[in-house]
């Protein structure tokens, strides 16, 4: 019993609010508006939106009023949390645009609320002071401000530890391809030189490093220094073996011809 009295009188101090708390997948360069009807003049608007997951976490927003009138307006932001005045009666619009991106989609957490700050009046009961209602009335207003910024902090570390998430995952998603990649590399580099090697040995015990050419064709493209080729006759038709260097100390090896 106590505590349900206790729950009932908190709800005539807290102000009448009607509040719209929403989570929306927000889609490649889409743009999304939603939209809260003010019926009394004057009214406290606040207005919270976090992004928990996509992209580098950003997104447009864009607050228009009634009239069109834009109140609150800017671009590539993670978080806000804001509070005005809405002086005109009428519908607002609280749009998210996701243009800068064309493959990542965000997902948007946001809170729209209207505040009537009219304060209720506590029933008067014999024997209780004005004084002791006065301050019985300021500690409930006071515990329902610390409730509320409870709510925003538990949303703002909820938005950090998402993104926080989603930066170690990224990280890892990226080590493992990084080493998956390096591993095939590796791998290619490893099955290319035992290739090159097989050929070498094979090409020469076959003697197929270099085709017999015919002088014909080394001939016309002797370098000044190099003696002529050293000419054998095979079946009928001569072949170059190969060039030596004039100089005694320098020797191209006779490789043109192996056999």
């Amino acid at each position: 019993m106590l505590g349900a009295a206790a729950v009932a009188t908190l709800s005539l101090f807290v102000p009448e609010s009607v509040a719209t708390a929403l989570t929306y997948k927000l889609h490649p360069s889409e743009t999304q508006c939603f939209y809260i009807s003010n019926d009394k003049p004057s009214s406290k608007v606040a207005f919270y939106f976090a992004v928990q997951s996509g992209g580098s976490f950003d997104v447009d927003y864009k607050v228009t009023g009634p009239t069109g009138r834009i109140i609150l307006e800017d671009t590539k932001e993670r978080q806000g949390e804001f509070v005005f005045t809405a002086k005109e009666t009428g519908e607002y619009s609280f749009c998210f645009s996701n243009d800068m991106s064309t493959f990542a989609e965000k997902l948007v957490d946001f809170e729209i609320a209207i505040e009537n700050e009219a304060r209720a009046e506590l029933p008067s009961k014999q024997g209780t002071s004005p004084e002791h209602l006065s301050s019985l009335e300021e500690s409930l207003f006071k515990l329902s401000g610390q409730l509320s910024t409870i709510s925003r902090s538990q949303k703002y570390f909820r938005t950090r530890e998402n993104r926080n998430f989603s930066t170690v995952r990224s990280t890892e998603s990226r080590i493992f391809n990084f080493s998956v990649i390096e591993s095939l590399m590796m791998v290619t580099m490893s099955c290319l030189q035992v290739f090159v090697v097989r050929f070498f040995f094979q090409g020469a015990r076959k003697g197929e490093f270099f085709p017999l050419l015919p002088p014909s064709v080394l001939l016309p493209f002797q370098l000044p220094g190099l003696l002529p080729p050293v000419v054998h006759s095979l079946g009928g038709e001569d072949y170059a073996v190969g060039y030596v260097f004039a100089s005694p100390s320098l020797m191209l090896k006779p490789t043109l011809g192996y056999v």
